[in-house]
């Protein structure tokens, strides 16, 4: 198998920014990369996807543009059924760990996170460590399609069962994914391929690289 591989920019422009509107511009004209993979074939609704990700002194920032046909928003508690509406999600474990993280965020920007070292087993992380994420939503109708973005400033703190103070040089595990359990047409899109008989993010073994430079 070949994992895909992706180097991760320190944005140093971004990093002295605390106006989300200016985070989301500047992510808007970096570098996009698609989530190309649709690894299960009944379930290739036609949504576009791509993301953008760069890191500062304390933060990754992420930010997905999708374009599909039918948004769904109907979760708005944390750590609610998120991935059931137009979902965008972020699954990173650290150099060789074993567990990893799940980050899983509907079109308004509610959040569901998690730890674990699988599907089955994974303990929720606190409102009180979630309310540190920041935010920023766009949804546009354009014709018959739905455009939407969501900028996300994700704190080091966010990750809680690691004492993160900086990235730069290191390299992590991690996939990036597009969903919709409850949309009329329910899909599963990734970055990085997975192989399995039915749909399931939960496959670390299946995560591309990312290279903090």
């Amino acid at each position: 198998m070949n994992q895909k591989q992706l180097r991760v920019r320190f944005q140093q422009v971004i990093n002295e920014s605390d106006d989300l509107n200016a985070i989301a511009n500047i992510l808007r004209n970096a570098e996009k990369h698609p989530l190309s993979f649709a690894p299960w074939p009944g379930y290739t609704a036609s949504a576009d996807v791509a993301f953008s990700i760069a890191y500062g002194d304390k933060n990754i920032y992420l930010q997905y543009a999708v374009k599909e046909s039918f948004v769904r928003a109907a979760t708005a508690e944390t750590n609610g059924p998120v991935y059931e509406d137009s979902c965008v999600e972020f699954f990173i474990r650290f150099d060789n760990d074993k567990a990893y993280y799940n980050f899983e965020f509907n079109c308004i920007g509610t959040v569901l996170a998690g730890f674990g070292p699988d599907r089955k087993n994974r303990k929720l992380l606190s409102e009180q460590v979630l309310q540190n994420l920041r935010c920023h939503t766009v949804l546009q109708k354009e014709n018959d399609a739905v455009n939407w973005m969501l900028t996300v400033v994700l704190p080091f703190e966010a990750f809680a069962f690691h004492s993160l103070s900086s990235l730069q040089g290191k390299w992590s595990g991690a996939n990036f994914y597009k969903c919709g359990d409850a949309l009329p047409q329910p899909h599963y899109l990734a970055w990085s391929n997975i192989e399995s008989e039915s749909p399931n993010f939960h496959l670390p073994e299946f995560f591309g690289i990312l290279l903090f430079e």
